[in-house]
């Protein structure tokens, strides 16, 4: 991976967390699509056919994984996720190859962290790319 594509990964991850630092949290932090009726089923176009990336989850399969500010293992561990941890994920991108899976989430519970997709199973529709 070469310097200059760090460099605008940690760019962007930089400018990504001083966005969320800024921008008042999403009133529905503990969002049921069910609206309290227990009918789990969601329709995240919302029916207009157009997906809200706010929508985007996955599932944790590793028993721990680490999360990290850049999409590669050498970089810095922001905090770990356990086997089944529901996570938001704004976005996807190419990193650093995990077990054959060269594709990356910028997760946005909370903190911004970067997680290897090998251990991130997505529930609905694939993220759009970053």
């Amino acid at each position: 991976m070469s310097l200059r594509f760090r460099i605008c990964i940690a760019a962007a991850a930089g400018l990504l967390a001083a966005a969320a630092a800024v921008t008042p949290a999403a009133a529905y932090d503990d969002w049921d699509p069910s609206g309290g009726n227990g009918n789990s089923h969601h329709d995240p176009s919302g029916g207009n056919g157009h997906h809200d990336p706010s929508l985007y989850k996955g599932v944790v399969t590793a028993d721990t994984l680490a999360l990290r500010s850049a999409p590669n293992r050498g970089s810095q561990i922001i905090r770990y996720a356990h086997r089944g941890d529901v996570v938001r994920i704004y976005c996807k991108t190419g990193g650093e190859t995990v077990q054959g899976n060269p594709l990356w989430y910028l997760l946005a519970d909370g903190t911004w962290a970067w997680g290897a997709a090998r251990y991130i199973d997505t529930v609905g529709p694939a993220p759009r790319r970053c």
